[in-house]
Order: structure tokens, then sequence, then C-alpha cells
């Protein structure tokens, strides 16, 4: 058996890991052709981004078209390997434009630290004490950080919670700090860092965890758009929207499989931007539960005239400066693609494709069902998968699609059959 146990693996050159992994998984010179293949990123790029690079992950890229956004035209890259979802988005925001688009707001670009003291015999005491030290708190958080601040940004203000732990009271203080155009972890992180000493030392006990909150309920997004009850198919289809709505603000169950189609289109536009697809659905997940029950991020109902009023409130920690979004060549070129200038108009152009690919979702499942307006395009998927070349991909979908049975089985069937076998 093979040892995959290695020292100093991440010192190697990224010729000797290939040449491991080759050994060690038993790859063919093909496979390793498809890994090393780095496409628009230098090798030595890719080398610095993460530890223990072999080659790099394609996805593809396209652009969802008919975005009306705060009176503004855009085109949006999105990066996603599930199919209907460009297509899917793109229809709706043809469908908001009748209304006048989406009309989207968000709050300060707010981020929370959480600095977790314990050992303390007096944890309410201990909570006051910190908050007689605010200014100086705020004071040492931002004095290491000199160019946020020159931007307009830094700690803003402090809040201290008592928790009540397995382990114990838990005094845990948040930095609240305005991080401006960066999603701002390692401001926050360090900020936490430098004052936890001072806290140690105001309240006699002990800073164990110093780092961000995924839950950025301080800085949220929110979005509106109506929907013309015509083009979307008439009243019987807003109404079975609204009940699609009603059924995952009331069940868990739902809510989860409604928010992922909202996440379909917010992540696949975070993913394009080189941003940090984990804290923006870790901070969407949670903020589905902060009243104690999972529900829904977006509400549907009907305005006067009987049209689909939609609306998306969630934590959007996106940024145009640090990260891959910098260095990332692609992500670089997705940004020029939008035009962006701040992470608040990137935030609106996000919650605007979630909110749009939420409502694809449910008028799909309140008409034609989501298998059948996905069939088509998953159709293409099978017969690639079934080894159909790029002249025969069109004929075998198009067999597929007539039978009903988009399958594997069928698939490699209705090749054999065009290829005469």
């Amino acid at each position: 058996m093979p040892d995959s146990q290695i020292s100093g693996f991440y010192k190697k050159t990224l010729d000797d890991r290939r040449k491991f992994v080759k050994e060690f998984a038993g790859l063919s010179d093909e496979d390793m052709n498809v890994i090393s293949n780095t496409g628009a990123i230098d090798e030595g790029l890719i080398d610095r981004m993460i530890e223990n690079v072999i080659g790099t992950f394609d996805l593809p890229l396209g652009v969802a078209v008919n975005f009306l956004v705060n009176g503004k035209d855009y085109i949006v890259p999105m990066a996603i390997e599930e199919p209907s979802v460009v297509a899917a988005a793109s229809n709706l925001a043809k469908i908001a434009r009748v209304k006048g688009g989406f009309h989207c707001t968000m709050t300060e670009p707010v981020m929370i630290s959480q600095i977790q003291l314990v050992d303390v015999a007096d944890p309410f005491a201990s909570k006051m004490k910190i908050m007689e030290h605010k200014d100086e708190i705020l004071k040492l958080a931002n004095e290491q950080d000199p160019i946020l601040i020159k931007f307009g940004g830094g700690a803003r203000d402090l809040e201290v919670r008592v928790l009540d732990s397995r382990s114990g009271p838990m005094v845990v203080t948040h930095l609240h700090v305005d991080t401006r155009d960066a999603m701002g972890a390692n401001a926050v992180n360090t900020m936490a860092e430098a004052v936890a000493p001072l806290i140690e030392r105001i309240t006699g006990g002990r800073v164990y965890l110093r780092i961000l909150s995924n839950l950025a309920d301080r800085r949220l997004v929110r979005v509106r758009a109506v929907f013309d009850k015509e083009k979307l198919g008439g009243e019987e289809v807003v109404d079975g929207m609204i009940a699609a709505y009603h059924f995952a603000d009331a069940d868990p169950y739902r809510a989860a499989t409604h928010n992922k189609g909202i996440m379909n289109g917010i992540i696949s536009v975070v993913r394009a931007t080189g941003n940090d697809t984990r804290a923006v659905e870790a901070g969407a997940h949670s903020y589905a539960s902060r009243n104690g029950k999972y529900g829904s991020l977006t509400t549907y109902e009907k305005d006067t005239d009987g049209n689909l009023v939609g609306t998306l409130e969630m934590p959007m920690p996106v940024g145009l400066i640090g990260g891959a979004t910098a260095v990332h060549p692609v992500a670089k070129a997705c940004v020029k693609i939008l035009g962006v200038k701040t992470a608040a108009e990137l935030s609106h152009i996000t919650g605007a494709v979630g909110l749009a690919q939420n409502a694809a979702a449910m008028k799909a499942l309140a008409t034609e069902g989501i298998s059948r307006g996905h069939m088509s395009l998953h159709a293409r998927n099978i017969a690639v998968m079934a080894g159909a070349k790029t002249e025969e991909i069109d004929m075998v979908v198009e067999e597929l699609v007539k039978s009903g049975k988009v399958r594997m089985d069928k698939a490699s069937e209705i090749l054999k059959k065009i290829r005469g076998e």
C-alpha cells in the first residue's frame, strides 16, 4: 500500500508533487496533463495561493443578462457547474425589468470580531469593566490598520455579551469594524489579536479565541423586485409561487432547498469574483436561523395589482480588495465585466441574482416542475458523460429529451444507434 505520510511535502517542487500524486494514485499521463493545465493562472501564482498545489480545477463561466439593478444595466458573470441556473436567473431578471428591475440597499460594511474571555469570577462585572474601557479598546484596535482608517473604515463600536456555556460563563466582546471595500477577515482578526491582552488586563480573565464571526448580521444586503403577473404566467402562477414560499417559511426541510436556490445564484457570482463562498454561505444559513427556526431568506407577497413582490435580506460579506479578487486573473476580469467600483455595488448585484434565481426556481415548481425545466440541460451533461463527441451531443440530447429518460444507460444506447454499432 502506498504511504500518504510525507514530511515536508509542501517544500517539494510542483513537478515533484505531481510525480508523487501520479504514482500514489496510479494516474495516467492524460490524467496528469489535465491536472497540470492551469489555464489562465500562472503556475507560480497558484503555488502561492494555497498549500501542496498540483493544479487547478475549472468550472464553466457564464454571464446572466437582463439585470437592471438600481436603474443600471449589468451582465453578471457566474461560475457554476449546475445546468439551468444562469438561464433561469436571466429569465426572471427580464421579467423584473418590466416593473423597474431590482431595488437594492446595503448597510454599512461592518464585520464582527469576537474575543472570548473565560476564567472570570464576576462575568457581568467584567462586561461592565470592558465597556468602561470602550474608547481605549477602539483606539488600540484602530492603531492596527492605518490604511483602513485612511479610507474611512475602522473599529466603530463595542458590544459585550455574557454567555452561559457548557464550560461555564464566557464574556464575549464584539468589535464592530467597518471594513469598507474589503471583505475584512484579516483586518478584524488582527484587531482582535491586538486588544485581547488589554481585555485580559482589564478583567483578570483569560482570552482564548480571537476571530471574526461569519454571521455578518451588521452587513446586510436588501433586495426588492416586482415580477409582472402576466409575464410570470398569470395570477394562478403567482398564487402557486406564494404557496411555495409559505411552505419554505413553515418547514426547515423545504427551507433548506428553497435557500439553496438562492445560493445557486449568489455563490456563482461570489465565486466568479474571487470572494469567499464559504463565508457567504455560512452567514446566509446562520442568518436564516436567527429567529430560532431555520426559515426562508426571501419573502413573497402580492401587490394591489396581483403582481408578485419578492424581497431578500441576508449577510453579504464580499469585497473588491484583497484575496483572490485582487490576484486571480479570471476574477479580476469578472469584476471588469460587472464594472463595479465598490463592495456595496457588488453586494447589490449579487443579492439581485439570488432573488432572481430563487424566484425562477419557485416559478418552475409552480408550473412545469424542476425536472422538466432541467431536462434538456441535464441531458447535455449526460450525453457528454456517455462519450458523445461535439457533433453527436445535440443528436443524443434530442433523443434523450424525446424519450423522457435522461439516464446514462439510455444515452449510451442512443449513441450506439447513432454510430451504427
